[in-house]
């Protein structure tokens, strides 16, 4: 069912306590009001993590419609759910501009890590998600879901916090302040809320002190205005935002493949709850949904738009309102593939300073750092065992550090790419001679 919603209850009205159902809608004007608020609830991440990547906020945003508009195409309408921007592929686009890539190098690789999550949605398909569980155990994909996290600490300490460390300060206080304190829909738009409130600072600043003296983003260490508006008045109100062709470099491409493994985590924990909220067997359509997840970045960073994935924010939405209908999900789409044709919006977005951005990214690679311990505790993960506690130790300090390794001349991996090679593969290997080891003991 992608299209065809059935109208819940008398002439498209709600109830208390009434579900309404993903193959249903209510009337229309009520529908547009909860397609605007999931354009909200996804919103503050998916233009701040492309801002982060250093990729075009206003393609980000109007992508983000086209991708949702492909995963229920691809689901059959079974799934409700928003493909706001992945936050898995920041450490990875961090690491290829650390190393002077491009917006073009990052989408490349985006692209490819795109064709291999849609081939990993194939498999899972045919063969159920029991595969994917022996490949990445708990163990292995809670770490690297916390090196890709842990492995950005220097992104913030060498590039964002410099700019303008007591904007920086100001600014992860009062996130934390609106994350910890607003449970409600306030709480879930708290990032948001900081980076406005930073940027407001950083303008009243300029008024009020002048111009800052310290490095810019390349490094270079002048006497700058915090903001900029320059970009802005220049841009247009209306037209199409800046499309650019992918760029495809081998480096670069290792570099992201590692956030394949949390996408997949990602997309199972989302779909799995979603199932639970609407009370149906979602394990059917898993491989559909990571397909989708799969074609939508294909086509998104094809044009230069952001990696994509399925949207825990809005998922709080539908828990909240008990509104399941995907028709809520195509008006979200409808006005964000709109929202992307205001140029002038992405220049704003250009403008947001360096200290605002650290004050905000300190935060967001700490949480995604965090959510692989979270996978560990709800998956009890034995760390008394070595064969467990030794790859994952040695592949997550390596990404932190960031340690660098030359491979061959021309060919270094480094970071989140070389942790995730010696966690995945040093797991592996050991769990395997350890069996071998048991065995030869239980013959002898």
């Amino acid at each position: 069912m992608a299209f065809g919603w059935k109208v819940h209850g008398e002439k498209g009205t709600l109830a208390p306590g009434e579900v309404v159902k993903p193959d249903e809608r209510l009337s229309w004007p009520r529908m547009v009001g909860f397609g605007a608020q999931h354009v909200i609830a996804m919103f503050g991440a998916t233009f701040v993590f492309p801002v982060v990547m250093g990729l075009d906020p206003n393609v980000a945003v109007m992508m983000s419609g086209v991708a949702t508009i492909i995963f229920l195409l691809i689901v059959n309408g079974k799934i409700p759910s928003y493909l706001g921007t992945s936050a898995s592929f920041v450490g990875g686009a961090a690491a290829i501009a650390a190393d002077g890539g491009g917006p073009a190098t990052i989408t490349g690789a985006i692209l490819v890590a795109g064709v291999v999550l849609a081939l990993c949605g194939v498999v899972i398909h045919f063969l159920g998600i029991g595969v994917i569980n022996r490949i990445f155990p708990p163990v292995v994909t809670g770490a690297v879901v916390m090196l890709i996290g842990f492995g950005l600490a220097y992104v913030v300490a060498d590039i964002y916090w410099p700019q303008d460390q007591w904007i920086a300060l100001i600014t992860m206080l009062v996130t934390f302040v609106i994350i910890a304190l607003f449970r409600g829909f306030i709480g879930r738009l708290g990032i948001l809320i900081g980076l406005v409130a930073g940027f407001v600072l950083s303008w009243l600043a300029d008024r009020v002190f002048g111009q800052i003296t310290a490095p810019t983003g390349a490094g270079e260490v002048t006497s700058h205005f915090r903001v900029d508006f320059t970009g802005v008045e220049q841009a247009d109100w209306f037209g199409l935002p800046s499309f650019h062709a992918p760029d495809f470099k081998l480096s670069a491409i290792i570099v992201v493949l590692p956030a394949v493994i949390a996408l997949i985590a990602e997309n199972i924990g989302h779909v799995k709850a979603v199932g639970e909220m609407t009370g149906t067997d979602v394990d059917p359509v898993m491989g559909r949904a990571i397909i989708g997840d799969g074609v939508a970045t294909v086509v998104t960073s094809a044009v230069g738009g952001s990696p994509t994935t399925t949207y825990a924010e809005n998922i709080g939405v539908m828990a909240a309102t008990r509104v399941y209908s995907t028709l809520a999900y195509y008006i979200a789409a409808v006005i964000a593939i709109l929202l992307g044709l205001v140029p002038k919006f992405g220049a704003l977005v250009y403008a947001i300073p360096g200290g605002v951005l650290g004050g905000v990214t300190v935060i967001l690679y700490g949480m995604i750092g965090l959510l692989g311990a979270k996978i560990w505790i709800e998956n009890r993960v034995d760390f008394a065992d070595p064969v467990n506690m030794v790859p994952i130790g040695a592949g997550i300090i390596l990404a932190i550090g960031p340690v660098n390794m030359q491979i061959v001349e021309g060919f270094d991996l480094g970071g989140i790419a070389l942790g995730t090679v010696v966690v995945l593969g040093g797991y592996h290997l050991l769990r395997a001679l350890s069996r071998s080891r048991t065995s030869a003991s239980s013959s002898s």
